[in-house]
């Protein structure tokens, strides 16, 4: 090892002090080189660390990310910060031990840096309703395709001597990506604010987009009875149609036919009283029985009409009248009975299908296929035949009801179907790592020209040359003609001086000098070398 480390030092220093500077320079060039290259065209992926920050937590996660040794870039808007693929996880922790982000939107967090000393209840109502705005306003921002959100919150104030209590409202500003239904989600969102909020009804809750349009406000439209209706039709419509999709999928597939279904459904809200007497079932209520006798006998005393009554002091004895005797009886007897009665109130909020239109249409070719040789139009007509029955039993056709349906057989168009989800191809597969090929191509490429242009020709320089005696140069040049030289000198073997050429001669010669010309470089740059050479020509000519 050492024999060798000394060879090795003795063949650096046989180069001499310039050309060891010269190949330490292009050393360094081609480690500069390719570390630059690696350096910039082998940068991480960075992923979004958060989104929608203000200017203030951007530069304190800067300053905390800095210290921290995690390197970050900061997003064109100036709202995201970003960081190398892998190291997410681990800056969130940090920033959380750090109490960032500490944005608008704080939370409950906001208790932690209010002091209990000197706090009156007017300062603690305020920060518990901050505190509420800062957490739904999180909740929101945690929905999908929801990038920020401001929430106010007007809860009502307590009077001793107020009548009608004021209710309390809410008001959401959202900022929501394209992708989105901001409508749909708006509709969420009023819900979601008015279960955080206690006595806060869905009805008072406003929801804006960040372009001030309206996006719910006042009563829900979910609610409303023509929602209502159209959400019930799409349902029936679309069971209907999976009943007819799950009949044929196995005998058709699920590529050779389509189903449309058109429903018109009665969602008017019913209520029916009414009241069933049943007179076969009586129970006594109340028996009331009334007895009565009565005996009754009348004598009347009358003087009879004689004419002893118009003699005056006459004395005539009263005689007895006529007698009469009454007697009655009477019995009464009342019965109360109460009927057994019965009363239903029946309230109906469902809904009930009036009439309903059914499409089939089957690919024709898939019945032939599924016939084979005898594919006939009868045949192909018979099995639409079979189609609708099934299709019938499916859907609980009634023709009472005023139903229609319709099966034919009709040739698909191919590449007009949209539900299938066609697969990525070669070509999508290579858009998407498009960049990561493109900076492994261009380092391979600096890479490449760095080695052929730096280290070949240093290579070329540390290759060892023979060591032969060298003979006299001026004696072999006067001796022997030097073969390849144009022009020379028969008697004195000098080399002449090249003659001036045109301009295109001129060039021609730089691009590829003359024999003389290299002889003379040769002799420049390695005067043994050449002697060398020229030894070993003359030794061929003397020997030929």
């Amino acid at each position: 090892m050492p024999q060798q480390l000394q060879t090795l030092i003795s063949n650096l220093q046989d180069f001499g002090p310039r050309r060891l500077g010269i190949m330490a320079a292009v050393a360094a060039l081609v480690l500069a080189v390719i570390g630059v290259g690696a350096f910039y065209l082998n940068r991480p992926t960075y992923e979004t660390l958060y989104v929608g920050l203000d200017r203030s937590d951007v530069n304190q996660i800067g300053m905390v990310l800095g210290e921290a040794g995690i390197s970050f870039d900061v997003g064109s808007d100036g709202t995201s910060v970003l960081v190398p693929l892998g190291q997410t996880a681990d800056a969130r922790m940090l920033l959380a031990e750090k109490g960032l982000p500490t944005s608008s939107n704080a939370g409950y967090e906001l208790f932690d840096n209010v002091g209990s000393l000197g706090l009156t209840s007017f300062m603690q109502q305020i920060t518990r309703v901050r505190a509420l705005e800062g957490e739904i306003a999180r909740t929101i921002q945690s929905i999908n395709g929801i990038r920020a959100a401001r929430v106010h919150i007007v809860l009502p104030e307590r009077a001793n001597f107020r009548r009608e209590e004021q209710p309390p409202s809410a008001s959401v500003v959202i900022r929501a990506s394209a992708t989105i239904d901001a409508v749909r989600s708006a509709v969420s969102i009023r819900h979601l604010v008015a279960a955080a909020v206690p006595g806060l009804s869905a009805e008072k809750v406003t929801v804006l987009d960040s372009a001030g349009t309206l996006l719910a406000a006042g009563d829900d439209p979910i609610n409303s009875s023509a929602s209502r209706s159209l959400g019930v039709e799409r349902t029936v419509e679309m069971q209907i149609e999976e009943n007819i999709r799950r009949a044929l999928t196995p005998y058709l597939g699920p590529d050779n036919f389509r189903a449309s279904v058109k429903a018109d459904v009665n969602t008017d809200s019913r209520q029916t009283e009414e009241t069933i007497f049943d007179p076969e079932s009586r129970v006594e209520r109340s028996v009331q029985v009334v007895r009565s006798n009565e005996n009754a006998n009348r004598r009347d005393a009358a003087a009879p009409a004689t004419v002893e009554q118009n003699l005056p002091e006459a004395n005539l004895a009263p005689t007895e009248g006529p007698q009469s005797s009454e007697q009655s009886e009477r019995k009464e007897e009342t019965t109360n009975y109460e009927i057994n009665s019965k009363r239903i109130a029946t309230v109906s909020n469902g809904y009930s299908v009036t009439k309903m239109s059914i499409a089939v249409v089957v690919n024709q070719q898939r019945l032939a296929e599924i016939l084979g040789k005898d594919a006939t139009p009868d045949l192909i007509s018979q099995r639409v035949a079979e189609i609708q029955k099934v299709v019938t039993s499916a859907t609980g056709f009634d023709e009472a009801r005023g139903d229609i349906i319709n099966v034919s057989s009709v040739e698909f168009i191919d590449g007009l179907d949209g539900v299938q989800i066609p697969e990525p191809g070669l070509l999508d597969a290579l858009s998407q790592h498009l960049g990561t090929i493109i900076k492994a191509a261009a380092f391979i490429v600096v890479v490449f020209l760095v080695s052929f242009f730096g280290l070949r020709p240093m290579v070329a320089r540390m290759s060892p040359t023979e060591e032969l005696p060298l003979p006299n140069f001026d004696e072999m040049q006067r001796s022997l003609p030097i073969p390849g030289l144009a022009g020379a000198d028969d008697d004195t073997g000098a080399l002449p001086l090249p003659p001036r050429n045109s301009p295109l001669d001129e060039l021609r010669r730089k691009l590829k000098p003359a024999p003389q010309e290299r002889l003379a470089r040769m002799v420049d740059l390695n005067e043994e070398r050449t002697a060398l050479i020229l030894r070993k020509w003359a030794h061929q000519e003397v020997a030929g």
